[in-house]
């Protein structure tokens, strides 16, 4: 009589418990390729966008009028160039609210630009002051390009306190604050000057960075005689589930003359 061939009840439990053990380390294997995958994409993406928002900062921050910047805890502030060029006559009466320049090679809006003219001895404070006599002028209302002479017609009177050595004006705008409010890094524009720095300004607020965490730090050393003036910031971004954080830190160099 012939015997048939077969698997023993122990060989099978045997076999079940091996192939449990390869699909639960293939299983394991599996997810964490997947996690690291997704944790490198997540630092990859931290990364640029740290990337993105530095440049942004830093292309603002080059056009910064180079008296104009000021730090206040989180926020900076400066006033952005709009364009230069050589002054030939600043305002007399009876009006005190023309200025004669050599034409612009682009030119600037109005409306919501000012013309500025500093000496030595100008600091910050004065370029927010907003008073008359003073370095910066009310808004500029018009320009006659092509005049003979290149014409800057002010929105009211304005005496200037001082003259430039090389008789030169500068038009800048409204001014532009960076600010951060608990994990958000805001822009604010469209606000009018003030003397005193205000953390955060009004005006119009837009997101720059949605996920900080600590405090953003912002540094401004003025110019010297070997070097321009440079302004150091660092703020720190928070991963998603907050394990990981990608700290991001720059150095701006802002040209001492416009």
């Amino acid at each position: 009589m012939l015997r048939r061939a077969g698997f023993t009840l122990i060989e099978l439990l045997m076999v079940i418990v091996l192939l449990s053990i390869v699909a639960t380390v293939s299983v394991r294997f599996v997810s964490l390729s997947t996690q690291g995958a997704l944790d490198v994409s997540a630092r990859q993406l931290r990364a640029f966008q740290g990337v993105v928002v530095s440049e942004q900062i830093t292309r603002e921050l080059r056009e910064a009028f180079p008296l104009s910047v000021r730090t206040f805890g989180s926020c900076i502030e400066w006033l952005p160039l709009q364009a230069g060029t050589n002054y030939l006559q600043l305002t007399q009466g009876p009006g005190f609210d023309e200025i004669d320049i050599a034409a612009f090679d682009q030119v600037p809006a109005v409306g919501s630009t000012r013309a500025v003219v500093y000496g030595y001895g100008t600091s910050t404070a004065d370029l927010y002051a907003g008073t008359s006599p003073g370095p910066v002028s009310p808004l500029i209302s018009s320009i006659n390009n092509t005049g003979s002479p290149a014409r800057i017609e002010l929105a009211g009177a304005h005496r200037f306190t001082a003259t430039s050595p090389a008789r030169r004006l500068f038009v800048v705008g409204e001014p532009v604050s960076l600010c951060q409010n608990g994990r958000f890094l805001y822009r604010y524009s469209g606000y009018a000057p003030t003397s005193a720095q205000q953390a955060p300004p009004s005006g119009n607020r837009e997101i720059l960075a949605a996920n900080l965490t600590g405090a953003a730090n912002f540094r401004f050393l003025p110019a010297t005689l070997q070097r321009a003036a440079v302004v150091q910031f660092t703020f720190t971004l928070l991963s998603e589930d907050g394990a990981e954080n990608t700290t991001v830190s720059q150095e701006v160099q802002i040209r001492n003359v416009p």
